[in-house]
């Protein structure tokens, strides 16, 4: 299905958004490493649903809005976002950072959801489970971390970067540590809130991630209300690029259950 590219100012950040496909809307909030690109799992889910994929403000070619404090801002942001465009019954999906936003637009407001997809998020914290440190890889270890599957990480180090993509990298790591860096990668308020999120959610993990451990998978399910956690095998912190098709087939049939 074909895409566009667009910018839109809301609560007065100039955003890029890039949206393909038409039917019920799914949001996609991405990760660290930003939303550059229009990749394969997009396109798949484009044609069933409205895919739509914003930058975070502070990221690619967004603005950083002197708004922007914490993940708690860009939950209020994409709570706006939702208003903007007018949207309902949306498949709200996050991956890593952008799952923990989805967390926290959920436990503030759920009204306009029809499901949650939270791919390895972050927010919380569980004693003697540590996450590493990202903010003390280089950019090769960050790269080889996401992936389990190392050809996939090959393909993204070959790839020859100018110096507008290395500054875009920059700026998606020193806005990462300005929401992320302390606490690090958690919300000391999130868990205690986490029962108030009523839409039917599913928590996916890949085995072998390096980045958030999949243990955190059990303990978010155990704290949002009916929520389900599985894993993909052989797979680390990216399984919707590393798993892309069971990752689509997943995901379109958790949506297709919860709408029965």
């Amino acid at each position: 299905m074909p895409f566009r590219e667009f910018t839109e100012i809301i609560a007065g950040c100039n955003t890029r958004f890039m949206r393909g496909g038409s039917g019920q809307p799914l949001l996609f909030l991405h990760g660290a490493n930003g939303a550059a690109t229009w990749l394969p799992f997009m396109e798949a889910l484009s044609g069933r649903y409205d895919v739509i994929v914003p930058e975070h403000p502070g990221f690619g070619a967004s603005d950083m809005p002197e708004w922007l404090d914490n993940i708690g801002d860009l939950a209020f942001f994409y709570l706006d976002v939702i208003d903007h465009f007018g949207l309902s019954d949306v498949n709200l999906v996050g991956q890593s950072i952008g799952g923990w936003v989805a967390m926290e637009l959920a436990v503030r407001n759920d009204t306009s959801l029809a499901s949650l997809i939270l791919n390895a998020p972050p927010g919380i914290r569980i004693p003697g489970l540590r996450k590493p440190d990202i903010f003390l890889w280089s950019p090769e270890e960050t790269v080889r971390n996401l992936f389990h599957d190392q050809s996939f990480a090959e393909h993204v180090l070959a790839q020859p970067i100018d110096d507008a993509q290395q500054m875009v990298i920059l700026k998606n790591r020193l806005t990462t540590a300005k929401l992320a860096w302390q606490p690090r990668l958690y919300d000391p308020d999130l868990e205690k809130w986490l029962h108030r999120i009523a839409t039917p959610t599913l928590i996916l993990w890949g085995e072998q991630d390096k980045v958030i451990q999949p243990g955190y998978g059990p303990k978010l399910a155990g704290l949002i209300p009916g929520a389900i956690s599985e894993t993909f095998a052989d797979c680390g912190h990216l399984p919707q690029v590393e798993k892309a098709d069971e990752y689509v087939a997943r995901v379109s049939r958790f949506i297709e259950e919860v709408a029965r």
